[in-house]
């Protein structure tokens, strides 16, 4: 089954995820030893954060290795670009509302 990232980075705990892969390559025991949840839930997560292809996995003898994948990352953020547009241009309008308001008051 193919998963949305949008679904994916919904849940608090797979943000946490992406926030700790962020800055290092981690295995999914070291990702399980920062939450007080089972690891099997954990590793639940990881697997759908690998599906949505937001994270990859390298395998290195025994032991597998995830680290974020950036460009995934970059597609969400362009997603969200249009709506800090429009955030920009309402705190504008704010802002010349509440300078007028500054200035009516004087």
């Amino acid at each position: 089954m193919r998963r949305d990232i949008f679904q994916a980075i919904a849940d608090p705990t797979r943000r946490a995820i992406l926030v700790l892969l962020s800055t290092q390559t981690m295995t999914a025991g070291e990702i399980a030893a920062n939450f007080d949840t089972a690891r099997p839930t954990i590793s639940k997560h990881i697997q759908i954060l690998n599906e949505c292809e937001l994270i990859e996995s390298n395998q290195q003898g025994r032991e597998i290795f995830y680290q974020i994948r950036i460009e995934k990352m970059k597609e969400i953020d362009k997603w969200l670009e249009q709506f800090k547009k429009i955030w920009e241009t309402k705190f504008d309008q704010l802002d010349n509302v509440l300078s007028t308001i500054k200035r009516q008051k004087k």
